[in-house]
């Protein structure tokens, strides 16, 4: 199809504003699925979506469109996440677009990400589509929400367009708004072939399956092309688009969006925002690409059984595969074997990766407490890098610790400024600047301390501002801290999974804190289990899990009593015995909790 026809857009919005069922009803009205093969969320194909009722990951799918003027175009949607923990899978999309639908809930209005991804659309010249989705809900507030859209984000009151997805009320003006208002994508199928990898997943049977989107050239079935990131060279075994299911074509043209397979096995010769060309006629440069993702949260990943460290290593490189906003490194752990250091976005994001890991391959895993890079300095003078709490020196060794600071820029709505000052000086900040950005919105600019924010500080802003606050931050320097290592004993033994390093003054409460979710989240046993947090020999906190009662001399009746001391007695050494060989179940929501204390 000509160029001109083309037009490649995606759906951006906050989280529940209503993507997915908007994507739906775009398939359904152009006739892009059938009745029979419809199902809500059609574009969100992982078990883990349609259970949370989110999407995780972007879904491309072509779909053809006959528009008022009489003329078919071909239309490329792309359908994104809308949690912020997964804003990398946002911005691939954006990257391989023209123009995005920004959907706006009519009941709840602007929110975080709908901020975000707006400036994400803007910095990367995209043409924006305002859509109040939801008009049907009876707290519906239309004027209200046009406004903020006019004076918030900046966008003509006239260009909104009202909808409903689930009614399929402005379908088609969305539709009429796409081919008019979105430009063609540019490039010409004369020039060398340049096609931007935006996402990528593993088949057992076609290997690695590149989803691209062509910016320059033609690409055809059998083509030699080269990965210009590392200069390796493949034949190409199928050609094809998404329909939404996969559908084998003859070739992809300029401008068009659709995947190739060409039989690669290893996970690691195909990185996103890599550049495809032809091997004999290479483009003379790469495109851009994606900036490089910056992980917030650090937590290392383990097998419960250490016979599974290969498939797990197999599993983690699929997995970077589909999700480029995770990263990895080998470590290992005296208790719990071998097993990986691990870089991700959010909490969120850390428990998906964590199901994906054990349903889709199977695993079983243990998850430690998350922790940043610590710059310890020795008595002999030898500086050591530790991120882990297993690696801390003695204390007696130590001279000195430095902790990574991070700048951290919070956007926030200027009402909410004085409950965000409070959070980030209890978070051992430093006040560093105010910058009024309009009339609404503030920047307020704190030194903060790594360790302080990879957990829950993203939470809490979104928290304290009602869903508006949003927080970018870039790395400082390493600054003199004191910190601990605190242990958590479960029987009196060690749990390395749980223990973690942390601000010395803040050891007891956090020791107090964790101990107190394990106790809520670990079930019950034959026999009793003792919590304990210690910061080196020195129990700081404690807790008891009772034993499971089970009734031992109901079958007797009538007698002596000494019958039922026998069994009472008989009871106890059963119950020694369960408690000196027994193995405690730690269920992973134990663990994820004890994760989420401040």
């Amino acid at each position: 199809m000509k160029n001109s026809l083309i037009r490649n857009f995606s759906i951006i919005a906050h989280i529940d504003h209503g993507k997915s069922t908007l994507a739906d009803r775009i398939l359904q009205v152009t006739g892009a699925i059938s009745e029979r093969d419809f199902q809500d969320q059609v574009l969100d194909d992982m078990d883990l979506e349609r259970e949370r009722g989110i999407t995780i990951k972007a879904s491309a799918v072509r779909i053809n469109y006959k528009a008022k003027d009489g003329v078919e175009y071909e239309l490329n949607l792309i359908d994104t996440p809308g949690h912020v923990d997964f804003t990398y899978e946002v911005s691939k999309s954006i990257g391989a677009c023209e123009g995005a639908l920004l959907v706006v809930d009519a009941a709840q209005g602007i929110e975080a990400q709908t901020v975000a991804n707006l400036y994400l659309a803007m910095e990367h010249n995209l043409v924006i589509i305002p859509v109040i989705n939801k008009i049907d809900l009876s707290s519906a507030e239309i004027e209200k929400v046009k406004s903020q859209i006019s004076e918030i984000l900046g966008l003509d009151k006239d260009e909104i367009i009202l909808a409903s997805a689930k009614m399929g009320i402005g379908i088609e003006d969305i539709l009429e708004a796409v081919v008019t208002r979105i430009p063609p994508p540019k490039g010409e199928e004369i020039n060398p072939l340049q096609a931007l990898i935006f996402d990528s997943k593993f088949d057992s049977y076609k290997g690695v399956i590149i989803l691209l989107r062509l910016m320059n050239g033609v690409l055809k079935k059998g083509a030699h092309i080269m990965m210009m990131s590392n200069g390796k060279t493949y034949d190409v075994l199928e050609v094809g688009i998404f329909r939404p299911s996969p559908q084998q074509i003859g070739e992809l043209r300029c401008g068009e969006v659709g995947y190739i397979t060409c039989n690669i096995r290893d996970a690691q010769e195909v990185s996103v925002g890599d550049t495809i060309t032809e091997a004999d006629n290479p483009a003379s440069m790469a495109l851009p690409g994606y900036k490089k993702v910056r992980p917030m949260v650090f937590s290392g990943i383990y097998p419960v059984n250490s016979a599974d460290f290969p498939a797990l290593k197999d599993a983690i490189g699929k997995m970077r595969l589909s999700d480029a906003s995770f990263v990895y490194e080998p470590e290992s752990s005296a208790s719990l074997g071998m097993g990986f250091r691990c870089g991700f976005l959010g909490l969120l994001h850390m428990e998906i990766i964590q199901e994906r890991l054990e349903r889709e391959h199977d695993l079983n895993l243990v998850i430690t407490s998350p922790s940043v890079i610590y710059r310890i300095m020795k008595n002999t003078g030898e500086v050591v890098e530790v991120d882990n709490p297993m690696k801390l020196p003695n204390p007696g060794e130590i001279a000195s610790v430095d902790e990574p600071y991070v700048k951290a820029y919070m956007i926030i709505p200027k009402e909410y400024m004085g409950s965000v000052l409070d959070l980030a000086e209890s978070r051992r900040g430093t006040y560093v600047s105010t910058q009024y950005l309009d009339e609404s919105r503030v920047q307020v600019v704190y030194d903060i301390p790594l360790a302080e924010i990879i957990v829950d500080f993203y939470d809490k802003i979104k928290s304290v501002t009602r869903g508006y606050g949003s927080l970018d931050y870039e790395f400082l320097d390493y600054r003199p801290t004191k910190i601990a290592k605190l242990d958590i004993l479960i029987n009196g033994e060690v749990c390395d999974a749980l223990s973690s390093l942390v601000f010395r003054d803040r050891a007891y409460a956090k020791g107090k804190s964790v101990i107190e979710k394990l106790k809520d989240n670990i079930p019950r046993h034959l026999f009793q289990i003792i919590l304990q947090a210690a910061i080196g020999g020195q129990i700081i906190a404690r807790e008891t899990i009772k034993s499971v009662g089970k009734n031992v001399t109901a079958k007797c009746y009538g007698g002596d009593i000494t019958r039922k001391r026998k069994l009472w007695e008989k009871q106890k050494e059963g119950k020694k015995r369960l408690k000196q060989f027994g193995k405690i179940e730690i269920p992973q929501e134990a663990f994820l909790a004890a994760l989420k204390t401040a």
